[in-house]
C-alpha cells in the first residue's frame, strides 16, 4: 500500500518517526497564527513594525505552545516508539496499538486547550497593546481567534490521523484481526457536523476581510456574526445532508455486520448510490453470498459428518497428514439384520434404521462421542478425539449402557436389537481417500478389535463387551463380569472381555484430574504405572 512522503518518512526515520512527525505537524500552528494575524490586518491599520512586532510576538507565544504540547505529548508516543525498535511481544504491540490510534483525539483533548488558548489570548492582549486599540477590541479578536484555534484543532485531528496510517498498517500486520476498538474517538458525524460549517465560516471570514474598508473592531464583530449565521443555517443544512447521504449507507453495513455476528446470512445491504459507497455495499453483498455458501458446507458437513468433526476439519488446526492419539472406540451393530431386512420392504428397513440412528446418535453426542461412520446396519463411535477427554473410557461405557437400555430392554427403536463392543487404545486419526475424494476417519488395530468385540456379543449373548483395556480404565460407578478365554476372529490368543453395568445414575460431572484416573487405574491391579494425559503426536 502507497502512503508517499509519510510513508517514506516512517521508512527511513523508524522509531524517531512518531515523534518527528509530531514536531513538525505542529509546526502548522504558526502559518495558521500568521494567517490570523494577516486578516487582523485588513481591519486595523498600523505600521509594518507594529505589525512585524506582533507577529514575532504571536509566533513566540504559539512556540512556546508548541513546544509544551510536544514536552506533555512525547510520553504517550513511547509505546509506539519501543514496538517499532522491536518489542514485538503481545502486549507491547497492544499497547503500541491503542497509542498510535488514540493520539489524535489524546492530542486533541488534552494536550492543546490550555497551550492554545494561552497563546490565543496572549496574542490578543498583545495586538490591543501594540496596535493601541480599545480594550472592546478585545471580543472580536478573541471571537475570530477562537475560530481560527477551531480550525487548527481540525487540522491536527485529521494531520496526525494520517500521520499514523503507516505505523498502524504496521503494526496490525503483528495483530490479529481486531474485532473491535474499544477506543473513544469522534465518530465521523461530529468530524462532518463540524469540519463543513468551520471551512464555511473560515472561507466567509476571508471574503469579508477582503472586502472590509479598516473600520476595525465592529466591522470584525459584524463579519464574524454574519459568517456564524450563514454557516449555522445554510452551511449547516448542507452539512446535514451530507452527513446523512454518507452515513446512512454506512449504518447500513454496520447493521448487516450485527445481522451476520448474529448468524444470519440471509441479511443483505440495500445499494441506495451509484458511488464508492454504493460499490462497498455491492461488494459487502457479494462477500455475504460467499459466507452463507460456505454456511450451506457448514450445514452439509454437519449433516453428513459430525458437526464437532465438521468443525475441526474447517478449523486451522486441523492436521491432514493425520495424528495419534488415544480413545475410546464404540462400534455398535444390529442382530439379525439379515433376517428383519429380507422380511421387510426397503422402505420399512430404512425407517427402521434412521429410527434407530436417531435415538442412538444424541446418546453418543450427549457424552462427548463422535461418529466417524455408518456402516450399514450399524455405526463406529470414537470417544476422546479430536476432544482429549481424560475419561473417554467411561464416557463410551455410559453411552454403550444407555444405548442397551433403551433400544435391547425398553424397546424405543422398535424391533431392533443391538449388540455394542467397546475397546480403548492408540489410533490415527486423518484424511483418508485419494483423487480428491476424502474422509476423516479413525483407523488403527484399536478400531478392528471393536468391531471384533461387538461380534463376540452375538456368541455370547451379551448386549455390551469391553475389553480388558477400557476395563482398566473405568471408574468405580460400573461393575463387570469377566467372560474369559474368549475367541476373537482375527486374535491369535483368546481375549479376557468384561460385560459392564452401570451401578446408579450419575449427574453430568466434568472429566476428572488425571491423578485421579491414575489412582483408580493402580487401584485395580492395572499392569500401567501411570494413564497419561491424552496427547496428539505428530
Amino acid at each position: 500500500m502507497r502512503l508517499g512522503a509519510i510513508g517514506f518518512a516512517y521508512r527511513r526515520l523508524r522509531g524517531r518517526y512518531p515523534l518527528a512527525f509530531l514536531i513538525v505537524e505542529l509546526q502548522s500552528a504558526l502559518f495558521i497564527v500568521m494567517g490570523a494575524l494577516a486578516l487582523f490586518s485588513f481591519y486595523w491599520e498600523g505600521s509594518a513594525a507594529e505589525y512585524l512586532t506582533l507577529g514575532l510576538l504571536a509566533l513566540a507565544y504559539t512556540e512556546i505552545s508548541v513546544i509544551w504540547v510536544i514536552r506533555r505529548a512525547a510520553p504517550r508516543l513511547r509505546p509506539v516508539r519501543h514496538w517499532i525498535d522491536g518489542a514485538r511481544d503481545e502486549e507491547s504491540t497492544s499497547e503500541a496499538w491503542a497509542a498510535a490510534v488514540s493520539m489524535p483525539i489524546e492530542l486533541v483533548k488534552r494536550e492543546l486547550p490550555g497551550p492554545v488558548l494561552f497563546s490565543v489570548g496572549a496574542t490578543c492582549v498583545t495586538a490591543v497593546l501594540v496596535l493601541d486599540l480599545s480594550w472592546l477590541s478585545f471580543i472580536p479578536l478573541a471571537a475570530a481567534s477562537l475560530i481560527g484555534v477551531g480550525y487548527a484543532a481540525m487540522l491536527h485531528y485529521l494531520a496526525v490521523e494520517a500521520g499514523m496510517r503507516p505505523v498502524l498498517l504496521d503494526i496490525n500486520s503483528q495483530l490479529s484481526p481486531r474485532t473491535s476498538t474499544n477506543l473513544r474517538t469522534v465518530p465521523l458525524r461530529y468530524r462532518l457536523m463540524v469540519a463543513l460549517p468551520l471551512i464555511n465560516l473560515i472561507t466567509g471570514l476571508v471574503v469579508a476581510a477582503l472586502t472590509s474598508d479598516g473600520s476595525g473592531g465592529a466591522d470584525l464583530g459584524v463579519d464574524v456574526m454574519v459568517a456564524l449565521a450563514v454557516a449555522t443555517t445554510v452551511s449547516l443544512e448542507l452539512t446535514v445532508m451530507l452527513s446523512k447521504s454518507i452515513l446512512r449507507p454506512i449504518n447500513d453495513l454496520g447493521s448487516a455486520v450485527d445481522a451476520i455476528n448474529a448468524g444470519d446470512y440471509t441479511v443483505s445491504v440495500p445499494v441506495t448510490t451509484s458511488d464508492e459507497l454504493g460499490n462497498l455495499a455491492a461488494s459487502f453483498n457479494e462477500m455475504v453470498e460467499g459466507l452463507r455458501e460456505r454456511e450451506r458446507i457448514r450445514e452439509a458437513f454437519g449433516t453428513y459428518l459430525d458437526r464437532e468433526i465438521a468443525e475441526y476439519i474447517l478449523s486451522d488446526g486441523f492436521d491432514e497428514e493425520g495424528v495419534e492419539v488415544e480413545v475410546t472406540i464404540l462400534f455398535c451393530d444390529v442382530r439379525d439384520f439379515t433376517r428383519f431386512a429380507a422380511d421387510a420392504t426397503p422402505a420399512e428397513v430404512v425407517a427402521a434404521l434412521n429410527r434407530l440412528f436417531e435415538l442412538i446418535v444424541p446418546i453418543i453426542g450427549d457424552h462427548g462421542g463422535h461418529i466417524d461412520k455408518f456402516e450399514g446396519d450399524g455405526l463406529l463411535a470414537a470417544f476422546g478425539a479430536p476432544e482429549p477427554f481424560h475419561d473417554h473410557a467411561d464416557r463410551a461405557v455410559r453411552a454403550a449402557c444407555e444405548i442397551a437400555s433403551a433400544v435391547n430392554e425398553r424397546g424405543e427403536a422398535g424391533e431392533l436389537r443391538v449388540g455394542i463392543g467397546v475397546n480403548s487404545g492408540r489410533v490415527i486419526a486423518g484424511a483418508i481417500g485419494g483423487a480428491g475424494r476424502l474422509n476423516f476417519s479413525i483407523i488403527g488395530s484399536a478400531v478392528n478389535l471393536a468391531a471384533r468385540v461387538e461380534a463376540a456379543t452375538r456368541k455370547l449373548d451379551d448386549d455390551i463387551l469391553i475389553t480388558a483395556e477400557t476395563w482398566k480404565r473405568l471408574g468405580t460407578e460400573f461393575e463387570s463380569e469377566s467372560r474369559s478365554r474368549v475367541e476373537v476372529k482375527g486374535i491369535d490368543e483368546p481375549l479376557t472381555l468384561y460385560a459392564p453395568r452401570l451401578l446408579a445414575a450419575e449427574p453430568e460431572r466434568e472429566p476428572e484430574p488425571v491423578g485421579a484416573v491414575s489412582e483408580r487405574v493402580e487401584s485395580r491391579g492395572s499392569r500401567l504405572r501411570r494413564f497419561p494425559r491424552p496427547r496428539i503426536r505428530r
